[in-house]
């Protein structure tokens, strides 16, 4: 039997803190066959990434390797000097990480960043590089490729600088390309392009991939085998088809059933309690006890030994396994809020918002960035309407817009009965405590120079509301507790807080002021999927108590589905199709919400996937195309299509489309 291509023995790297060393990776041991794609998953926090700088020899000063092996065809490359490794890093084995856009050179084009690797690890230079140069980038799908290689990276999508990024790691044809959540980051349908890149470039050339991810649905994808990591090692291993039909360890099983599934409104996504244990601390037991549901005595004292099940499964716990698949059917469906009359608490008309493009030494005008361009749509109190649509595509433009937090080129909105869009700022502030917004990111959304009770009190002050300052305190505890929170953390700052808490701080300083209807702009995006288990639940929870309505802007449509009543599918600053989630997720019309809803990877790994494939890029809003917007990419364009933008055709009395497909009168 041949060697394995990469093969790892008790790995443990530490990270000097000052008191105890963090024990970011604490003996971790697998193997990766040539061709075969290990997927390496769990929480944040639990290693992933370490072990990744770890097998690259790319860790941060304080950190450092204290023991343990990594073999590489044999060759143990921790016993290598520097000058050595760098002869490895880049050519035997290539690292894509999570964030493009941090590590690409700004100040670089992309061809020279490529001819960087060229230069290190190959004879090439001079014509034959830039050759080399633009074959790369053309494998990997970039479009005039001789072009693009002279740009920077801010000159180019997301999914893009990701394309640039796979081409600098495959250059010189390593063995082994570590991908650090790779796709994280993307819409969905450019993280079905990149996954199938990486397929067929791996297909191509042999080539193995340790893949670190949170998504079980790109796991579901992409994975030969899967190795699940809690705490600074690891808990689970198992093929891909053993994991999926009967996950063996607790922690496991949990993140299985903290997804949100189609079909589940109303009912509870499971949560982990707690967080991943601090890892300075020397561990006595079982480092998953404290947040197991099956705990036993001895989990807290004695260390689990690792148990080997039947094909090739094996799983660090004291437990029994007993051998049970895993459920993989839908939770309890119930009423999600209160109920609607179905009168609209926010109404908008033929909304626009175009940004100026001003050249020039007096900056004149030169043209308009059609950011929103005429949407309209209704959300009913008490209701969750989802807006979804590729990045660009001006989501959420329109729901800052609508909170009049952009100035509004055209349209009306109108709120429980108030036209807002010819208000004044004045005028306006007496209706900002019923419209609140939630941002993406909390840690940014949040002054890092005030405390918690600052921040969640600052919008009572300025709107006038809870009375005197004690009254305040009480309703910031009260706040507090309701969304999770112990009101004893109203003197920390936000720091402190895991990204989770954060969160739940950012949702507690929107209900301070009593709204009516949140904007939701991606607040799960950056979350593990056992804490948006817990912001889903809680936002559900809040809507069932407090009649809330929901503008919930997202690329997640697993998400859509459990919390969302009502969809709009948005393209290119236009609402392309709206209906029920019924209507919209299960019978999409446009051929965009098709191709959208193709590309979402999916948890069943008995259920394969056609992927329907859109070229090129989203055109510029600053350039629409004419006619359809969607016709240079729409793989059922007809020849009206690109004549004239299509009307709105009424598929059912909640259903609507604008599509050539369906007739309809040309607008």
């Amino acid at each position: 039997m041949s060697a394995p291509l990469l093969e790892v023995r008790d790995l443990v790297t530490w990270i000097d803190t000052g008191a105890a060393p963090l024990r970011a990776v604490d003996g971790v041991s697998f193997i990766i066959e040539a061709a075969e794609t290990f997927a390496l998953l769990g929480e944040s926090g639990c290693g992933k990434s370490m072990t990744a700088l770890s097998l690259m020899r790319l860790l941060p000063d304080a950190a450092r390797i204290v023991s343990g092996q990594v073999r590489l065809n044999g060759h143990d490359i921790l016993a290598l000097p520097e000058s050595a490794m760098r002869a490895v890093r880049g050519d035997r084995m290539a690292m894509i990480f999570q964030e493009p856009a941090a590590s690409l050179n700004a100040v670089m084009t992309v061809g020279a960043q490529i001819d960087e690797v060229l230069q290190q690890h190959t004879p090439l230079r001079g014509a034959a590089a830039r050759t080399r140069c633009i074959e790369l980038l053309d494998a990997v799908g970039i479009p005039d490729a001789a072009k693009r290689m002279e740009e920077y990276p801010f000159q180019m999508s997301g999914g893009m600088k990701q394309r640039v990024m796979i081409a600098m790691a495959l250059a010189c044809d390593p063995s082994l390309l570590v991908a650090d959540e790779p796709t994280t980051a993307l819409d969905v349908t450019i993280q079905a392009q990149v996954l199938e890149l990486l397929r067929g470039k791996q297909s191509e050339r042999g080539m193995a991939v340790l893949l670190i991810t949170h998504d079980l649905g790109v796991v579901a994808e992409m994975a030969h085998r899967v190795g699940v990591m809690y705490a600074g090692e690891l808990v689970e291993i198992a093929s891909r088809e053993t994991f999926f039909s009967r996950p063996a360890h607790p922690y496991s099983r949990k993140l299985f059933e903290a997804v949100p599934r189609g079909g589940g409104r109303g009912g509870a996504l499971a949560v982990i309690a707690g967080v991943v244990p601090r890892l300075t601390q020397v561990f006595a037991g079982c480092r998953f006890a404290d947040r197991c549901e099956h705990v036993m005595p001895h989990c807290q004292t004695s260390p689990p030994p690792w148990a080997e099940l039947e094909d090739g499964q094996r799983v660090r716990c004291h437990l029994p396994f007993e051998g049970k698949a895993l459920a993989h059917g839908e939770v309890a469906v119930g009423n999600t809020s209160q109920d609607s009359d179905g009168t609209p608490l926010l109404k908008v008309k033929d909304l626009k918002i175009h940004f100026p493009i001003r050249k020039g030494v007096l900056r004149s005008v030169a043209g308009y960035v059609r950011a929103v361009d005429g949407v309209s749509l209704d959300i009913p109190s008490h209701r969750t309407l989802a807006l979804v649509g590729e990045s660009g595509c001006g989501k959420t433009t329109l729901g800052k817009g609508l909170l009049r937090l952009y100035p509004l080129t055209g349209g009306s909105i109108e709120f429980a009965g108030s036209e807002l869009s010819a208000l004044s700022y004045e005028a306006m502030r007496k209706h900002r405590k019923a419209l609140q917004i939630i941002f993406q990111d909390p840690y940014s959304s949040l002054n890092p120079r005030m405390r918690v009770m600052d921040i969640v009190q600052e919008g009572m002050h300025a709107l006038g509301i809870g009375g005197d300052a004690r009254e305040r305190e009480r309703l910031v505890d009260m706040l507090l507790e309701q969304v999770g929170l112990s009101p004893e953390m109203r003197y920390r700052y936000p720091h402190e807080f895991s990204g989770g808490q954060r969160q739940r701080i950012a949702i507690a300083r929107a209900l301070a002021v009593e709204p009516k209807l949140i904007v939701c702009d991606e607040p799960t995006s950056a979350l593990d999927v056992s804490v948006q288990a817990q912001i889903l639940n809680l936002l559900r929870d809040l809507q069932q108590r407090l009649g809330l309505a929901y503008l919930f802007i997202t690329h997640n449509i697993s998400v859509v589905d459990y919390l969302a009543h009502h969809v709009a599918v948005m393209y290119l600053g236009r609402i392309v199709e709206t209906g029920t989630v019924e209507e919209v997720l299960r019978a999409p019309k446009h051929p965009y919400t098709q191709a959208l809803l193709s590309a979402v990877p999916r948890i069943d790994t008995a259920t394969k996937r056609e992927v329907v494939r859109l070229h090129g890029e989203l055109p510029s809003p600053s350039n629409p195309p004419q006619g359809c917007h969607f016709a240079p990419r729409c793989p059922k364009v007809v020849e009206e299509c690109r004549m004239r933008y299509p009307g709105a055709v009424k598929m059912t009395p909640t259903h609507i489309v604008k599509c050539h497909l369906y007739g309809g009168e040309a607008s």
